[in-house]
């Protein structure tokens, strides 16, 4: 399988490339990958769990988040929906 290019705003490609094989968003790939670039990669720690307890939030910061990420028919779904995709995403 050709590798996929993160882009520049990744500061260490193969360690994105690593997370991405195991499974993880591009965003949360990148945001691993920058934050062990930045210091060493030992400082840098992996949390495990749920996506986040969006059950709490309101829609409209649900709504916000799913903006931020680039999820698309947010602006009609569902308390429930939003959530379902955020977590998926």
């Amino acid at each position: 399988m050709p590798k996929r290019d993160p882009g520049p705003s990744v500061k260490d490609p193969e360690l994105y490339e690593a997370l991405r094989d195991e499974g993880d968003s591009k965003e949360k790939a990148a945001r691993i990958a920058n934050a062990a670039a930045a210091s060493s990669r030992s400082s840098v720690g992996r949390k495990g769990g749920k996506a986040g307890d969006y059950d709490d939030w309101t829609v409209e910061r649900l709504r916000e988040r799913a903006a931020e990420i680039g999820i698309e028919g947010r602006s009609s779904m569902r308390k429930a929906e939003l959530i379902e995709a955020l977590r998926s995403h």
